[in-house]
């Protein structure tokens, strides 16, 4: 009988995990956003702080940022790459077709999707949307529900990004890409909550739309931010619980986003074709 040891076991690959950001600078209501300056850096700046943070991401060259190919983003290049992060550009309108490209490039397993809009994403919910795709090998997508919106990502298997664009008919899609993985029946979807209460606002918006999204940011920041340290979402709903009045900076903006994206959405009139192969429209309600 042979006794065996570590030195008989199979070598397992460690799952290769990276992050994408998706990131324009011409966007309707904010031009030019990702360039704002906050607390005295560009705002995207902050995102890729908070991404490199990320214990699931091992090295700043396999953060990601998507731009797209239309001159208006050329001055974002040079100064991703100058953080380490990577660049990779594409279609300016078809957001799937933008990701496949990317994960191809870099040959990832796992991607952290985090939208250029979210300035506080935080990076425990990166590695918690990672780690549910780690421990159940039949899900396909991660994804956070319940904490402020903006504080959350999504965690996509490169697998699941290859189906959709399998299924998917091509088409302007850059609002409403990701519902091809949560709302078709596609991919298998696990959310991930809140850890507890000190994470939960009900009011609380923390995405970057509208000047008065930048006016909230700002205070944020100035409050809470440290050169080389990135604060938490706990940190931040603290505050916004002792000072009510941050909250009102860009409160009543919640509908008007909601309304808007839902017309983005139906303007898109996204179609997929099923596992069957059928011709489907994808309907959903914000």
């Amino acid at each position: 009988m042979t006794e065996l040891t570590t030195a008989h076991a199979p070598r397992v690959r460690a799952p290769r995990v990276g992050a994408l950001l998706r990131m324009r600078l011409r966007s309707e209501r904010l031009p030019n956003k990702a360039l704002a300056p906050i607390a005295g850096r560009p705002m995207f700046a902050h995102i890729l702080d908070r991404t490199f943070a990320a214990r699931s991401v091992r090295e700043r060259g396999d953060v990601v940022v998507c731009i797209t190919d239309d001159p208006s983003d050329d001055p974002l290049a040079p100064l991703i790459e100058a953080t380490g992060a990577r660049v990779h550009r594409g279609s300016e309108h078809d957001l799937i077709a933008r990701l496949r490209g990317a994960v191809r490039e870099r040959q990832f397993d796992v991607v952290i999707q985090v939208d250029g809009d979210d300035v506080c994403v935080d990076p425990l919910y990166m590695d918690l949307c990672v780690l549910a795709l780690l421990l159940d090998e039949t899900l396909d997508v991660a994804v956070c529900e319940g904490q402020p919106l903006g504080i959350g990502c999504k965690a996509l298997r490169t697998d699941a990004i290859e189906r959709v664009a399998a299924h998917y008919v091509p088409s302007p899609n850059g609002t409403g890409a990701m519902l091809y993985f949560t709302h078709t029946g596609l991919c298998k979807v696990a959310t991930v909550g809140p850890i507890g209460p000190e994470h939960v606002h009900e009011r609380a918006r923390l995405t970057l739309d509208y000047p008065r999204d930048l006016e909230l940011f700002r205070a944020l920041f100035a409050e809470l931010y440290r050169p080389g340290e990135v604060f938490g979402v706990g940190e931040i709903v603290s505050l916004l619980r002792r000072r009510p009045e941050l909250v009102a900076i860009n409160g009543g903006l919640a509908e008007e986003y909601r309304t808007r994206s839902g017309e983005l959405i139906e303007r898109e009139a996204l179609r997929y074709r099923d596992a069957r192969g059928r011709l489907r429209a994808l309907e959903v309600s914000l």
